[in-house]
């Protein structure tokens, strides 16, 4: 059985969306069972699913204006951090949080702690592509500043990931740049490149430019912390801007503009599905000795399932002990 914590205090829509989501999860496997971490009452309010699910009842949360690293360590009996240290001490297998994302890396590395040989574990989060399969991109934002070295890293841990929870074979690994060529970018751009070209264990298909992305030129996307994370929340803004902008054009646009939307419904059902960044989860901060998940704060509970689902997955796949094995044969080669 798959033990799973929840902090179900955390994001825009604690508890009600988590909660919800979590009845889903419930209903759809089996082989789960969810630790609830937060208010009793406002939990019960909402909880529909009666078995494999337990609440343990604290009355301190983590708020989203909280400075993270004192919130972890003045907050012990948060909901959050409650649940970080169920993991650590083995009575859960993974946790997830829709809460301050900050913390959650504080916990996730001060708590759960990293796997020995991973200099910096980075945010993670697949991201859609107009085929539908999708491309894992880190660092989103755990660390602002990189090297060379943890670029590199990041290219070894994508690839594990895209290969053992995504199914893909040979994951084709592209370093994010301002140009495709090999002499383009910064120093460290033009080092990282150094060391992806000379990694044979790496399918390293050269630079990539944040326009392509989306057209699925490669499944993994290597950046820095704070690239990474402007260029998610350019093509989160960009994919909301577009699905309003459609919308409003249809509502405003008279009798003709509703006729061409019924007529193009299923077109259009399908071009919101491809621009729904929900449905593939949430960001894994992987590179830790347990899968600790970070949904995104305005998560409903559709996007909790599926990120629930996706930490089904890793768990299933022991991506993460196959991780802890792979660096512990690089430590001793080294």
């Amino acid at each position: 059985m798959k033990k799973i914590a929840v902090d179900a205090m955390g994001g825009d829509n604690a508890p009600k969306a988590i909660v919800e989501g979590v009845n889903q999860a419930i209903e759809a496997f089996s082989d789960i069972e969810i630790q609830l971490y937060g208010d009793q009452a406002k939990i019960k309010n909402y909880l529909t699913a009666t078995e494999r699910v337990s609440i343990i009842h604290t009355d301190e949360k983590i708020n989203s204006d909280d400075e993270p690293a004192k919130a972890i360590r003045r907050k012990k009996e948060a909901s959050m951090v409650l649940a970080a240290r169920a993991v650590k001490e083995g009575r859960a297998d993974a946790v997830l949080s829709a809460g301050n994302t900050g913390a959650l890396l504080a916990a996730g590395l001060f708590v759960v702690g990293r796997i020995k040989g991973v200099e910096r574990p980075g945010l993670m989060s697949t991201l859609p592509t107009n085929n539908k399969l999708g491309f894992d991109m880190l660092d989103l934002g755990a660390n602002a500043e990189n090297s060379a070295q943890h670029l590199h890293q990041y290219a070894t841990l994508g690839s594990f990931y895209a290969k053992n929870v995504r199914n893909i074979a040979k994951p084709r690994v592209g370093l994010l740049n301002n140009g495709t060529e090999e002499t383009k970018g910064d120093s460290l751009r033009k080092e990282t490149y150094a060391l992806l070209v000379a990694d044979e264990r790496l399918h390293f298909v050269g630079n990539v430019e944040a326009r392509d992305l989306m057209s699925g030129v490669c499944d993994v996307v290597v950046a820095d912390g704070f690239t990474g994370n402007a260029v998610l929340k350019s093509i989160e803004g960009t994919a909301i801007t577009i699905m309003s902008q459609l919308k409003g054009a249809i509502t405003s646009g008279g009798i003709k503009a509703k006729l061409g939307a019924l007529l193009l419904k299923n077109s259009l059902y399908d071009l919101k599905e491809s621009l729904d960044y929900s449905s593939a989860g949430g960001a894994v901060l992987f590179g830790l000795k347990a899968p600790v998940v970070k949904s995104h704060g305005s998560s409903n509970a559709k996007a909790i399932f599926y990120t629930i689902k996706q930490i089904r997955t890793m768990l299933e796949t022991d991506v993460v002990g196959q991780l802890v094995e792979e660096f512990s044969r690089e430590s001793n080669n080294d």
